[in-house]
């Protein structure tokens, strides 16, 4: 018989405590109201260029602000939080973000991004994305947290690569994208790396 893995801490289901801060940001639920913004950067084409989904037209992005806005806490294996993106002081929305408990048994989860490139080169998504680690290894106690990304989009792994995640694999023409055979890159992060990575951090602000 396998041995029970250890429980999520708190126990599910979990909703944050809203919003989320960073130094600069606030992730919160998504809202009806943000549908401008969001639509903003799902109509543009380099946006979605690596992803699984549009350029979005104004009826395709209203029905998924909609399902972004009900995705606000965690109850089982599969379950996602999208959160809009909110810079503090301006109160600009400058992307969302998703993080799925992929599988509450052995403790795993992902994390996602997607951000109006008009606020590109400010580090937001970094943060935004530290953030849901954060959640996943420190709210919910998971083990393992893992980012799926196209091949072709450095920038992504560049990001994942900030976040101090690792590069675990590299899956040669397995999606087939926009008319084309495209790679799958995969990376991680364990807990014990996280922390680490927090105690250095924290010694580095010291």
């Amino acid at each position: 018989m396998p041995t029970p893995s250890a429980p999520l801490t708190p126990p599910l289901p979990y909703r944050p405590d809203y919003p989320i801060r960073t130094e600069r940001l606030d992730l919160r639920p998504v809202r009806a109201d943000d549908f401008e913004a969001i639509y903003a950067y799902q109509r543009r084409p380099e946006v979605c260029r690596y992803l699984y989904w549009g350029p979005f037209d104004e009826a395709a992005s209203r029905a998924s602000v909609t399902t972004k806005a009900a995705r606000t806490a965690l109850r089982d294996s599969g379950d996602i939080l999208q959160l809009a993106v909110v810079v503090r002081e301006t109160g600009q929305l400058v992307g969302d973000v998703t993080f799925v408990l992929t599988n509450r048994e052995h403790r795993q989860g992902g994390i996602g991004y997607v951000f109006n490139p008009d606020f590109a080169g400010r580090g937001y998504a970094t943060e935004a994305a530290r953030a849901l680690l954060r959640v996943g290894f420190e709210d919910l106690g998971l083990h393992r947290v893992q980012a799926e990304l196209d091949g072709r989009n450095g920038a992504s792994a560049r990001l994942l690569e900030r976040l101090g995640m690792r590069r675990e694999g590299h899956l040669r023409e397995n999606e087939f994208l926009d008319g084309e055979w495209t790679d799958e890159v995969v990376y991680a992060l364990l807990a014990r790396e996280w922390r680490a990575q927090e105690a250095e951090r924290a010694g580095g602000a010291g």
